[in-house]
């Protein structure tokens, strides 16, 4: 009898030792400071849209990163230049991908040839200034310092150098992930996307080296809202990809400095958004608010074929100043989910009569004056372009698949010139075939003048293989009085 209480004493004596090696376990982890760190790894880092590889069920290290600020000139647009200020040569900078727990050793390097010193604040640091009083650094110079990620989630990190708002507003910003413990769930896809909004001396698409203005970043007028770093970053060959039945995860920052984003992707659902990048999920949203210095991650399935178009949903900045990209989908169509046009007809709910906008009693068609230079119609043209056209026929004309006909190169706008101003004076409603192809989608009538009219036209015909016509004023005037 004596034995056998001996050995239930043994037995509990055991499963409290277990159980308390358990619990200890569970709370050093619940306690992300005391993690322990295995040993020293390299930080694999990434240039938008790509992202490192996940982090897994990998234990905390030491990990090491290193990130080299260049200031350097870009393309913002097809013809206009701008100077970036960059972490690892890109808007936004370099991808990190770390895990709670890791020890971060971070090496922050000045490229010699840089005018002005700089440094980073990391949302993800848990001290003084982000990081930003440890890494203050000038040209051709480098600064060491370490943190220990405590929280997961989505952070923007940003340079913190006075004046702050214009060392963002020059592109220095970007992500850094802290996964949990065990890592985020799988998906098939994973995509780096991130808004900012620019400010220049000139207006939306004017060509040339364009200058930082300091007075619209004040007022905040921004010329530019795009995604990384330039308009058409995610558009044609740029696009993203994914096929039918695949998980995508998105990983979209905000870098300001001053708007907020309304982020949306037309013709998808969110079925998951991780909140301004922190633990709380929302499901079944159409559309998430990014703050200026915030994230979130948004996942999603995609289950029918087609381009998905991304847009800050505050609308006129997608399709006027470049917040617009998309999402390439292929594979087989599923009739159930989506059906495309069913049945066309037609519709006259005003007897028939084709509709205007008022323009306060004032005659839509302006006197002829003398007949601007190629060079100048070529100038406005683009300029009225990039803030028409764009968002439907794409930077380089290349149209939308299945949505909107190109431009470049088309058989159906070089045949008739004629034709081709009256549907930007008229819009145009059923199915063209455009090389080849069909499409049966709407362009509306463009409120422009004759002048205006005459230059984009001018502009699309001299450009991307087209015939090069020079479209004059007389000629719009001719086509809207019907001559």
């Amino acid at each position: 009898m004596k034995q056998f209480k001996l050995s239930q004493v043994i037995l509990a004596s055991f499963v409290l030792l277990i159980t308390s090696c358990i619990n200890n376990k569970e709370k050093v982890y619940e306690n992300s400071a005391d993690i322990p760190v295995s040993r020293e790894m390299t930080a694999e880092l990434t240039s938008p849209p790509n992202v490192p590889t996940p982090v897994g069920r990998r234990k905390a290290k030491k990990l090491m990163v290193s990130m080299e600020i260049l200031e350097k000139e870009g393309t913002m647009t097809d013809g206009t230049t701008y100077n970036y200020w960059t972490f690892g040569g890109s808007v936004p900078g370099s991808f990190i991908r770390t895990r709670v727990g890791d020890e971060v050793e971070f090496t922050l390097s000045n490229h010699p040839d840089n005018k002005l010193p700089h440094n980073i604040d990391l949302h993800a640091v848990t001290g003084p200034g982000g990081g930003a009083t440890s890494s203050f650094v000038a040209p051709g110079h480098s600064k060491t310092f370490s943190f220990k990620t405590l929280n997961p989630g989505i952070y923007v990190y940003h340079c913190a150098t006075a004046p702050v708002g214009m060392h963002i507003a020059n592109g220095m910003y970007g992500l850094i992930l802290v996964e949990p413990e065990g890592g985020l769930p799988p998906v098939d896809k994973e995509y780096y996307i991130m808004q900012g909004d620019f400010y220049t001396k000139g207006k939306t698409g004017d060509p040339g080296l364009q200058a930082f203005d300091m007075q619209k970043a004040v007022d905040e007028k921004p010329d530019y809202v795009v995604f990384n770093g330039k308009m058409g970053s995610l558009t044609g060959d740029n696009a993203l990809t994914a096929n039918v039945g695949e998980t995508i995860r998105l990983f979209v920052g905000n870098g300001g400095p001053n708007l907020v984003s309304s982020f949306h992707v037309i013709g998808e659902i969110f079925d998951k958004v991780h909140v301004e990048g922190g633990s709380t999920i929302n499901e079944n949203v159409q559309t998430t608010l990014i703050p200026a210095g915030g994230a979130a991650i948004v996942e999603f399935r995609v289950d029918v074929p087609g381009t998905f178009i991304l847009v800050d949903h505050s609308i006129f900045r997608a399709f006027n100043k470049g917040a617009l990209g998309m999402l390439k989908v292929s594979g087989e169509e599923n009739k159930t989910i989506y059906a495309g046009v069913v049945q066309e007809g037609i519709y006259h709910p005003e007897g028939g009569t084709i509709q205007t906008m008022p323009n306060n009693g004032k005659a839509n068609v302006e006197e002829s004056t003398s007949e601007k230079s190629l060079a100048e119609k070529m100038e406005s043209g683009k300029k009225i372009f990039m803030q028409t056209c764009f968002a439907c026929h794409q930077a380089e004309g290349q149209g939308i698949p299945n949505a909107f006909p190109p431009l470049a190169k088309s058989d159906y706008l070089n045949a008739d010139v004629n034709r081709a101003i009256g549907i930007v004076l008229k819009g145009k409603t059923g199915e063209i075939t455009v090389n080849g192809a069909k499409y049966n989608s709407v362009m509306t009538a463009q409120s422009i003048s004759n002048s205006e009219i005459a230059d984009v036209l001018t502009y699309v015909y001299n450009s991307w293989g087209n015939n090069k016509t020079n479209v004059t004023t007389s000629q719009v005037d001719k086509v809207r009085s019907g001559k």
